[in-house]
């Protein structure tokens, strides 16, 4: 009996979709993607309020080899309702949800069959509308429908859509815009691109080369469900260091890395120095700076004070720190644009961005447009990518420690630790708790001539205290850690690594 509460890791489904040796059990199958379809199908046409034979749906999938059979249970489960589902083939998610807006399509609802960045034997589902993806709430409402609803299998009839090249059309339309007063658009660029074998590799070929670039020395852009190179993911460094080298070894004007499903990126300017972490989201804010001045831009919790500085000191925006998550930033800044703040830019550090004049929408290859058609012009200027963040200082050091909490009431104790530190550092002479802050207790910290800052808060689903650790200086990280072990070690529940 599968509890399907399980199968929600926040605004998104994730399971277990092929069984390995010496790993969990299969917990999204086909049959349980039916039924999570045909739930989904019951609250769509609730939501569009439109009778379930009205509707018009969209699949599409990244490369996973698992992706076949779940569609095809999806599209069964289409059917059976008297809906219309259509086979967008391997795509990536934001061309998902354009599909819901563009007027060639105009879906009533979109599904995505991805898991991101995680391992090949896992899979997931994202759902849109034109209104934008699905909220926490709304996974949870589907998957109660589902954990009622009756999936027998069935037939669909074979309906093809090829949302992935007018999708890339639409791309190549930003990019002759932006360039539209230089001769041969990218001509002369050299651009690599690393899909790490997701769904994104269309980018290279289908966009850059047919706007003039020269994409020789991409890497992985052949789809593969088994990832056997590196993980697709910008913010893993083995895939990090691939583009990095490919720039230097091709002497490449600029690198684009993506993930899997392709709603984040990240850059490399020349010679190789990756632009990723608190360095996306500068450049980020950068590329669209001037027309939203005094804007703001809201990230997640564990961005560095010297990108503050640069936000607010050197580009003139309005920085605000939220929570992880990017739902979270994402729907922040929904809510400061409601309220009449010019919130156009809304970024976690793991490179999901989402601009305002985009809908929101988390789109990696919309931001490796921008950053394409910028390069392009500083290059015409005798400069590269790197002139729109100078002025960006990086800390000298900078670390993640996992904290595992062994009490069975994790959240219980956690939020108690929590509690303590805070007061703690409030207490304490040589540090000073971050206010406003909207995600556990953020610290900034001067010991012994050390300065930095730390933040403690909570995993959103496991039980783990994530902390973060930055210094201005060589040795600081060590110095707070130490001060930060020493508060820890009578919480008998947590486990400090060892040094």
């Amino acid at each position: 009996m599968i509890d399907f509460k399980k199968l929600q890791n926040g605004s998104d489904i994730r399971g277990v979709a092929v069984a390995t040796e010496g790993g969990p059990e299969v917990n999204l199958s086909k049959e349980v993607v039916g039924q999570i379809t045909g739930a989904f199908i019951y609250w769509l046409s609730k939501k569009v309020q439109k009778n379930p034979v009205m509707l018009k749906v969209c699949i599409g999938h990244d490369p996973r080899i698992s992706a076949d059979e779940l569609k095809e249970g999806a599209l069964e489960a289409i059917s059976l309702w008297g809906a219309e589902g259509y086979d967008a083939g391997l795509t990536t998610t934001p061309a998902m949800f354009m599909a819901t807006v563009m007027p060639q399509f105009e879906f009533d609802g979109a599904i995505m069959i991805t898991a991101s960045h995680l391992p090949y034997e896992r899979n997931g589902f994202k759902f849109f509308t034109a209104e934008g993806g699905t909220e926490k709430e709304d996974i949870a409402e589907i998957l109660r429908l589902a954990s009622r609803y009756t999936f027998i299998g069935g037939v669909y009839d074979e309906m093809r859509t090829n949302v992935t090249m007018i999708y890339a059309s639409y791309l190549r339309q930003m990019i002759s815009m932006g360039l539209r007063d230089v001769p041969g658009y990218l001509k002369g660029m050299h651009i690599v691109v690393d899909a790490g074998n997701g769904a994104a590799g269309f980018f290279a070929k289908e966009v850059l080369e047919k706007m003039g670039a020269d994409v020789s020395g991409s890497l992985y852009l052949e789809p593969d469900g088994t990832f056997p190179n590196h993980p697709a993911n910008p913010e893993n460094k083995e895939a990090m260091a691939a583009i990095c080298k490919a720039v230097r070894d091709n002497d490449a004007d600029l690198g684009i890395i993506f993930d899997t499903d392709g709603d984040r990126s990240a850059a490399v300017a020349p010679g190789g120095r990756p632009i990723a972490r608190n360095e996306i989201v500068a450049l980020a804010a950068a590329l669209a700076a001037e027309d939203h001045p005094g804007g703001t831009v809201v990230t997640d919790s564990i961005t560095s004070n010297e990108l503050h500085e640069f936000l607010e000191g050197k580009l003139g925006l309005k920085h605000f720190r939220y929570k992880r998550g990017y739902r979270n930033v994402i729907n922040k800044a929904k809510e400061l644009s409601a309220a009449g703040e010019d919130a156009f830019l809304a970024i976690e550090t793991s490179g999901h961005a989402a601009y305002s004049d985009n809908y929101y929408l988390d789109d990696g290859a919309f931001l490796a447009v921008q950053i394409v058609i910028n390069a392009a012009r500083l290059k015409a200027e005798g400069k590269d990518i790197n002139a729109l963040i100078n002025g960006l200082r990086t800390p000298a050091e900078s670390r993640e420690v996992r904290l595992k909490i062994k009490a069975e009431d994790f959240a219980k104790y956690g939020s108690g630790v929590l509690e303590d530190f805070g007061k703690w550092a409030e207490y304490s002479r040589d540090l000073e708790v971050v206010e406003p802050n909207y995600e556990g207790v953020r610290v900034n910290y001067d010991l012994d001539g050390y300065k930095g800052w730390f933040l403690l808060r909570m995993s959103l689903h496991d039980p783990v205290m994530p902390l973060n650790v930055e210094s201005d200086t060589e040795g600081g990280a060590d110095r707070a850690l130490a001060a930060i072990y020493d508060f820890m070690k009578d919480y008998k529940e947590i486990e400090i690594p060892e040094s």
